[in-house]
């Protein structure tokens, strides 16, 4: 069934109105029609199941048959930190990672970041947003993820303070992994974490001495050296498998 999520302001009693995008892709793409059955999801983890009863060129009002108790979205809230990448990575990154369920995105301009147009870069973050809301459709997640605007590396340094864990994979490190991180703690219960990625070229030593001192676990990904588009999407699948939901029950 097709999932649209829509602002609160959007829910009036028992009706829900659909604007913008998703009306076009309704009737042109989908080629849904009155009657048809949808899930819509208010921005905040509710759910609803509704039935389409008019549909026009400017918006689409559905009726609430019934709300849906359900909940996609993982025990642990994983937080990507991501070193700012050249080019359209960053578009691949937020999709991932929103399919493999992490809460937030934010960009980290770290030594080895060149931003040429600060500016322009700030703007691309309304479409890094459409591209988490189109992700969180395909894989029903109960939220959509947030993409920050981007962050100075002494910014990330206080925030990853209030993390339960902090991953910091490194391609210099050897022995340590995700594996061994989680065994140490044992019966310590983890809500939150942040996933801290390098940019193209990797961390600075310096930064790597800073994250330690903050608390952040340094951690190889394996003998290969992943790109920074890639390292992300293997440290949360390794952390959403070992503490989260990915895998199953058994």
């Amino acid at each position: 069934m097709h999932k649209f999520f829509v602002d609160e302001k959007c829910i009036d009693g028992n009706f829900i109105n659909i604007e913008g995008d998703d009306v076009k892709h309704i009737y042109k793409v989908l080629r849904l029609k009155n009657g048809d059955k949808i899930n819509i999801n208010n921005c905040k983890g509710v759910e609803f199941l509704a039935i389409i009863n008019e549909i026009t060129k400017s918006n689409v009002l559905c009726e609430i048959v019934e709300k849906v108790d359900v909940n996609n979205e993982s025990p642990v809230e994983i937080h990507l930190y991501q070193g700012m990448p050249k080019a359209v990575k960053m578009d691949l990154i937020v999709q991932k990672a929103t399919e493999l369920g992490v809460v937030a995105v934010t960009p980290v301009i770290t030594e080895r970041v060149i931003v040429k147009n600060e500016l322009k870069e700030f703007k691309k973050i309304d479409r890094w947003n459409k591209i988490a809301l189109e992700a969180s459709k395909q894989c029903k997640r109960s939220i959509i993820p947030k993409v920050r605007e981007p962050i100075a590396f002494d910014t990330l340094l206080e925030e990853i303070k209030s993390k339960d864990l902090v991953i910091v994979p490194y391609e210099n490190k050897e022995e340590v992994g995700v594996k061994t991180v989680v065994n140490r703690l044992g019966s310590r219960r983890v809500k939150s974490i942040a996933i801290v990625i390098g940019p193209e070229g990797g961390f600075e030593e310096e930064e790597i001495e800073k994250l330690s001192k903050v608390g952040a676990e340094i951690v190889t990904l394996g003998p290969r050296i992943l790109r920074t588009e890639t390292a992300g999407f293997v440290c949360a699948s390794l952390l959403m498998y070992e503490l989260g939901d990915i895998g199953g029950k058994i």
